[in-house]
């Protein structure tokens, strides 16, 4: 049995893009399309006999019609060609008010065909062309979907996320006790698990959220544990599996180093054993490129703009089609000589292009009320002194030697 499981698409994310003149469209928007246009293919391709999306599928809770339009052409994709796909609630497909549907429950009103969605927990059994396959569903859950108001009242936050992990892991544990042994079983969530890595999803979130210890997640009646919602692609356990593939594509300059896609899984029965063996294997997409050019400029640098040239020139490569970000740190003194326009000329291949300065101001060293370049030289050791707290004796002595030697230096260079 073969799974494709991916999740956080966040189709919407239009920052770093632009206008594409041939479909009216965002290029970012189209750039998260392409993504899912590769993990469509791939399951088309090697005949997956399950795709498992594990919540996110858009940035906003009420997305545009042309965003749903184009989730839906690849879910259709998918589901006349006869593969199952598994479309799990996130927490960007939660409505802002309780009653209204869901961003992706229109699949299930209009119940098409091997399509299921879930917006509660519940098991799924899912025939294949390889077999059944059990799915224990977690969305995300609403804190009052949880716990009543009278369970919360006077409790701290941390109390409160104390009640909401113990409640989301007794849904775990009573699910895994109604789960068919004789069939693979999977525990689909979107949660965040205490010390996953993040990424963008930290700036994406409002206030703090609960979260499930791994042990609470890593049951053993489960073959496999598919997670959404942290976009850094990360194996938390090997036995059982328990992973995140990720987001899709790239969000911010967070994930500039993170690679991206999706994890296909494997079940088959060990003729040996009688167990089940599951392998499992991280794909990577291609998407849009991340790139971040570091210029320090020093106060001497007669030739700026050059210099930064020549550091742009250093990652010509990488530049073309890439989101670039210019990072430029160089003295006050001097920013008037950087000529901007140069600097934005040597980026142009670029997708998408910003130039964020750090403009570094000369500190005068503060000796008491005088600054460095205002105090006298006895003056400016008498402050140390006090600033070292000397003894007055000692001082007095330090004091006299000092001004002697001032004024031998003086003498001499009379």
């Amino acid at each position: 049995m073969k799974i494709l499981h991916f999740a956080d698409l966040h189709l919407g994310v239009e920052s770093y893009g632009r206008l594409d003149p041939t479909t009216g469209l965002s290029s970012r928007l189209l750039d998260f399309l392409k993504a899912l246009d590769q993990v469509v293919d791939y399951a088309l391709e090697n005949r997956v006999d399950l795709v498992l999306f594990c919540g996110d599928a858009y940035k906003s809770r009420e997305p545009t019609q042309t965003q749903q339009r184009e989730f839906a052409k690849r879910i259709s994709r998918l589901s006349t060609s006869g593969i199952p796909i598994f479309l799990l609630i996130g927490n960007h497909d939660l409505p802002n008010a309780i009653g209204r549907a869901t961003t992706t429950e229109i699949f299930d009103t209009l119940a098409i065909k091997n399509v299921y969605v879930s917006n509660r927990p519940r098991i799924y059994r899912i025939p294949t062309n390889s077999g059944t396959v059990q799915v224990v569903s977690l969305p995300w859950l609403r804190r009052s979907a949880l716990l009543t108001k009278e369970q919360t009242k006077n409790l701290a936050f941390d109390q409160i996320n104390q009640r909401l992990q113990q409640a989301l892991t007794n849904v775990i544990a009573a699910k895994a006790q109604e789960l068919d042994r004789g069939l693979p079983a999977i525990l689909a969530a979107h949660v965040w698990v205490s010390g996953a890595q993040v990424g963008s999803e930290r700036s994406m979130t409002i206030g703090q959220e609960h979260a499930l210890l791994l042990s609470n997640v890593a049951h053993p009646a489960f073959d496999y544990i598919a997670l959404g919602h942290i976009h850094k692609h990360q194996v938390l356990s090997h036995n059982p599996p328990v992973v995140y593939p990720g987001s899709l594509e790239r969000l911010d300059f967070s994930e500039e180093e993170d690679d991206k896609g999706f994890y296909l899984v494997e079940i088959e029965p060990d003729r040996e054993t009688g167990k089940r063996l599951v392998s499992f294997d991280f794909h990577q997409v291609t998407g849009r490129r991340f790139l971040t050019i570091n210029i320090n400029i020093e106060p001497r640098d007669a030739e700026p703009t050059s210099t930064a040239l020549r550091a742009i020139a250093g990652q010509e490569d990488k530049v073309k089609d890439a989101i670039v970000r210019l990072s430029i740190s160089l003295p006050a003194e001097i920013e008037g000589q950087l000529r901007d326009n140069d600097i934005r000329n040597a980026v142009k291949e670029a997708h998408y292009f910003t130039i964020a300065k750090e403009i570094r101001r000369e500190t005068r060293l503060r000796l008491g009320q005088w600054t460095a370049e205002e105090i006298t030289p006895p003056d400016a050791l008498k402050a140390y002194l006090e600033s070292k707290k000397v003894s007055p004796e000692r001082a007095k002595i330090l004091l006299q030697y000092g001004e002697r030697l001032i004024q031998e230096q003086r003498t001499k260079q009379g």
